[in-house]
């Protein structure tokens, strides 16, 4: 999955969520995320999580 850093999803509350900053964030810490964390992320289909 792919995600633009300048994604931003709206929830149905109307809350905005910048989607594409968080993964990018997180895809350059990865190494210090859990290995829980790693595989919630893998599960959902994040191929740099795996």
């Amino acid at each position: 999955m792919t995600v633009p850093r300048g994604h931003v999803e709206t929830l149905g509350d109307g809350t905005d969520v910048r989607l594409g900053v968080f993964l990018s964030n997180t895809k350059s810490r990865r190494a210090k995320l859990t290995t829980d964390k790693l595989t919630a992320l893998a599960n959902l289909a994040l191929e740099w999580a795996a």
